[in-house]
């Protein structure tokens, strides 16, 4: 949609003569129907995260919590440690 190039609002001019009515268009036996298609993975990736989710849930007492140090926090380490004179 072409944007106006003027602050003011387009107003369309307002006519006096009658605005003719027009019969209805024929019924189309096609056009009736509206017909959705989803790929593939549409519907199996959020099957499949659900499905995964739902395991995780129902088997909470298999986590652990992580002991090893965290990657983040040693690289900033050897970072500063290279970076300090």
């Amino acid at each position: 949609m072409p944007v106006p190039a003027h602050p003011r609002s387009h107003r369309p001019a307002v006519s006096s003569r009658p605005v003719p009515v027009r019969a209805p268009a024929s019924p189309r036996p096609a056009a009736d129907r509206v017909e959705i298609r989803l790929p593939w993975w549409a519907v199996a990736l959020p099957a499949v995260a659900f499905a995964a989710l739902l395991l995780m849930i129902m088997s909470p007492g298999q986590a652990q919590a992580a002991t090893a140090a965290p990657a983040l926090g040693q690289l900033i380490e050897r970072t500063l440690h290279l970076l300090a004179p």
